[in-house]
């Protein structure tokens, strides 16, 4: 709402809100599952040897994690730039990081 209480974009209101925060929620919570589940199966052997990561597993997991979070940041870029282009605005609808 503008400053004289005229015009302006209406003010969510507490249920769109909580809406939004469980979406968000869903949103990253989807994103980790997706990303534990890419990673482990890259890193990690179905055959256990030790309860702990070995160094090799320790790396591939810090890269895979590193390069998950990077393209994820770049394809909400791409994203938010096309949606822009169309003349929309993004608002951050698509869940990026590291923004």
């Amino acid at each position: 709402m503008s400053f004289l209480g005229f015009g302006g974009a209406a003010q969510p209101t507490s249920a769109q809100k909580i809406a939004a925060a469980e979406q968000e929620l869903e949103m990253i919570t989807d994103m980790f599952n997706r990303l534990s589940n890419s990673c482990t199966k890259k890193c990690i052997p179905p055959d256990y040897k030790e309860g702990d990561l070995n160094k090799g597993e320790s790396v591939c997991l810090d890269r895979c994690v590193a390069k998950f979070f990077e393209v994820n940041v770049k394809v909400s870029e791409q994203m938010q730039n096309m949606q822009a282009s169309r003349g929309g605005a993004a608002g951050g609808a698509f869940g990026g990081f590291g923004q």
